[in-house]
């Protein structure tokens, strides 16, 4: 699989989430515990195959060196809110205004990505490049989610 076809399967499992973890109430604290548990690993892992794998190549081509940066700096932020949400009661009625914030910057940061990132990688890598890429992706996801 090619790093763009990983990541963006990986976005689609995100969305996913983002929309249960949205559609909660404050009743369903387990619900809510068990979701936002799940979407931090899966987010920890995405990050750091992006953060050790994709945006390393990618500051490496002028045309994507840029998006690469602001990648990283997207990361820190999300970073932020959900450090700000595990410390938040799934009771409180604050935990669905943190969510839908996070929620509201991780699809800012998935649009960017499959957007104008995604649209430069392609102009600037040659199959071959992502199909390593890619390998290389998958192999340190693998080894991710064995850990967690």
């Amino acid at each position: 699989m090619d790093a763009i076809s990983l990541l963006k399967s990986d976005h689609d499992k995100v969305k996913k989430m983002l929309a249960e973890g949205e559609a909660t109430t404050e009743r369903a604290t387990k619900t809510r515990s068990d979701l936002f548990a799940a979407l931090k690993r899966e987010l920890e892992i995405h990050e750091r195959i992006e953060e050790e794998i994709f945006y390393p190549a990618l500051k490496q081509h002028p045309k994507t060196r840029d998006l690469a940066l602001e990648g990283y700096e997207e990361h820190h932020v999300v970073d932020q809110i959900l450090g700000e949400l595990g410390q938040t009661d799934t009771a409180d009625e604050r935990w669905a205004a943190k969510f839908s914030v996070a929620k509201e910057n991780l699809e800012h940061h998935i649009e960017e990505e499959e957007g104008e990132m995604f649209r430069a990688v392609r102009q600037g890598f040659s199959r071959e490049e992502l199909e390593a890429l890619g390998a290389r992706m998958a192999e340190l996801k693998q080894l991710g989610e064995q850990v967690a």
